[in-house]
């Protein structure tokens, strides 16, 4: 019985340490999301929030195994909409995120950045509006996440994160931002 529970123990931590990573390990992340999105800013009132998906590929450059360094490409759908018009904002966005790697065996993570996003179409109610709208935006962007260890070179990754945009996407005078949150589910596949 002691036998069995020292090997139980050995196999316990190898196991809970075979997704740590260390300096230099990469990490791919392809996914998909559930995404809402609505505008604030001046002269906006009574709008609902519009849902749409979102995916994208991200990838993870550790420093040590509680930093990375996390970029890619994201197609995200923004915008906004009421009982008078839908309006379909499409961006690839290119998010630069430090991501804090967190708890006993690190499969949770923190990540804050900035994010320049821009702007692929633009429509309202069918309408072509791209031309009313700048081709660029910045924005803060933060979120949390969980890993789910697979084997030890996949995990899933569950994941919620929020776009605070900056800058005024509108070329007439007034300010007007994306806000943004997706809910993300992602295969991690260790490089």
């Amino acid at each position: 019985m002691k036998k069995l529970m020292i090997s139980f123990l050995l196999l316990s931590g190898i196991v809970s340490n075979a997704q740590r990573r260390t300096g230099g390990d990469i990490e791919l992340v392809p996914y998909i999301g559930y995404a809402t999105s609505t505008l604030s800013g001046d002269y906006i009132d009574d709008l609902d929030y519009r849902n749409s998906a979102d995916f994208g590929v991200v990838a993870d450059y550790y420093f040590n195994n509680r930093w990375s360094l996390r970029s890619g490409l994201q197609f995200q759908s923004m915008g906004a909409e009421n009982q008078y018009f839908v309006d379909k904002l499409s961006y690839l966005s290119i998010p630069v995120n430090a991501n804090w790697h967190f708890g006993s065996n690190r499969k949770w993570n923190l990540n804050f950045g900035l994010t320049p996003s821009f702007l692929l179409s633009a429509d309202e109610n069918g309408q072509d509006i791209s031309s009313y709208l700048n081709s660029f935006q910045m924005g803060l962007t933060y979120g949390i996440g969980y890993k789910i260890e697979v084997s030890k070179k996949f995990s899933i990754l569950v994941d919620w994160q929020g776009f605070s945009g900056m800058s005024d996407i509108t070329k007439k005078s007034g300010t007007v931002a994306n806000a943004h949150s997706v809910f993300n589910v992602g295969g991690v596949f260790k490089l």
